[in-house]
């Protein structure tokens, strides 16, 4: 999945984080404002655009339960 093949309104973004050093993190946006972002990093910028793709895919499907305080 590309970023094109995305469900309308999402973004991805992925990005290396200081700690651990070489490890990557994925943020969601959805019609441009943060929405989700990882909790965990990942050893490859492949390994987190795919932790994130599923991320949007389980929300696209409204499977995903959110604090919404």
């Amino acid at each position: 999945m590309t970023t094109s093949d995305l469900p309308r309104g999402y973004a991805i973004e992925v990005y290396p984080v200081a700690r651990p050093a070489g490890q990557f993190g994925w943020a969601i946006r959805k019609h441009g404002k943060m929405y989700e972002r990882s909790d965990f990093t990942f050893p490859t910028e492949q390994k987190a655009y795919a932790k994130a793709v599923e991320a949007v895919e389980r929300d696209a499907r409204g499977e995903v339960q959110r604090d919404r305080r």
